[in-house]
């Protein structure tokens, strides 16, 4: 045989050989990867937004509503408050929603005012939950009375927009008749007006304590005189 006509058939045999081999490279290219049961970068569930506890007051009557009264259980000692829904009944049954679902547990005394008020707010809270942040923003309308605002009494702090009280209140120490008429009075300390009296004398700065004491637990029950026996 020529030599000529083998080199061309090995020439042949190896060409046939090679477009074998991308024909088999290209079909295995073309296949579909195998579908994992579960994609190792596949987005994690999102889980419901947790929700707060229903709120036992929001239907209350003034009735209701005038037969609780709230406790402070506070690093400095104890307070306990009765209410006046007749006089301002959305902040009576706000503050009592709040304290009933655990709103102010935690939180602190960020405002104090020596010989004149000190103050709280659920945004001063430990672990702050964006459901509670959010509800601390919810608002009520104003209601002055005349009720004075002298020692011992409870009541809503806002800006000087109306009608922006939300969640933060304040204990007079002292006298306040420069708020009547225009802040509500919605409560009184019925007991333990000497831990307001030790928390006004702490260091502050600018009205702000150097160490704000914190309200441990705030509970509602029935006021001493409701109470069953």
């Amino acid at each position: 045989m020529p030599k000529t006509l083998i080199i061309f058939i090995l020439f042949l045999i190896v060409t046939v050989a090679a477009d074998a081999q991308n024909k088999a490279s290209t079909e295995k290219t073309k296949q579909p990867a195998p579908q994992d049961s579960k994609k190792a970068n596949q987005r994690p569930d999102v889980k419901s937004p947790k929700t707060l506890p229903p709120e036992p007051f929001e239907k209350a009557d003034v009735k209701t509503l005038a037969a609780q009264c709230a406790k402070f259980e506070t690093e400095a000692g104890i307070i306990e408050m009765e209410m006046f829904p007749e006089s301002a009944p959305e902040s009576v049954r706000n503050f009592l929603n709040l304290t009933a679902i655990g709103a102010f547990d935690t939180s602190t005394f960020s405002r104090v005012v020596p010989g004149f008020v000190v103050q709280g707010s659920i945004s001063t809270r430990e672990n702050l939950t964006p459901e509670l942040s959010q509800r601390a923003q919810r608002t009520i309308p104003d209601e002055p009375s005349s009720i004075r605002h002298e020692r011992g009494i409870l009541s809503m702090a806002r800006s000087d927009e109306p009608n922006s009280a939300s969640s933060s209140f304040f204990i007079l120490v002292g006298d306040g008749s420069h708020l009547d008429g225009s802040f509500a009075a919605f409560g009184r300390v019925t007991r333990g007006i000497e831990v307001a009296d030790a928390i006004s004398k702490m260091p502050v700065e600018n009205e702000q304590p150097k160490n704000p004491v914190r309200i441990k637990r705030a509970t509602v029950a029935p006021c001493p005189a409701q109470a069953k026996p």
